[in-house]
């Protein structure tokens, strides 16, 4: 928890997780953090990965950094990103399924509309 959140102060605990799923909020940065479930990596190692600019890895490391979503440790004069915590790929897991779940029942009632649209040729 952060130095300024009390555990009495719900506002402050709902203010806390919605700057965490903020930072969440970017499909470049669910990438990077799927591609770190690989392992610890360098910016430059992030950037061959995905397919993005060195620039932009660093800009939304630093991003996840802020959330304390992702740590830094030097090596020489390599930097090495690494998530902060496993568990967090349980929740990419589960919000995986969550949406492949909602996806699934957009389907099915796109084919319900589907099947009773008038068929033209009848």
């Amino acid at each position: 928890m952060s130095a300024n959140l009390r555990r009495d102060d719900p506002d402050g605990l709902r203010q806390f997780k919605a700057e965490f799923f903020k930072a969440l909020g970017h499909p470049l940065r669910i990438l990077i953090l799927e591609t770190l479930r690989q392992g610890p990596m360098s910016v430059g190692k992030l950037a061959e990965s995905v397919g993005a600019p060195e620039s932009s890895i660093s800009q939304q490391l630093s991003v996840l950094r802020g959330r304390n979503i992702v740590v830094s440790e030097r090596r020489g004069t390599t930097v090495i990103y690494s998530v902060r915590n496993a568990d967090l790929f349980e929740l990419l897991d589960v919000a995986r399924r969550v949406f492949n779940s909602s996806l699934t029942d957009t389907i099915d009632m796109l084919r319900l509309v589907e099947s009773e649209a008038p068929n033209p040729e009848g």
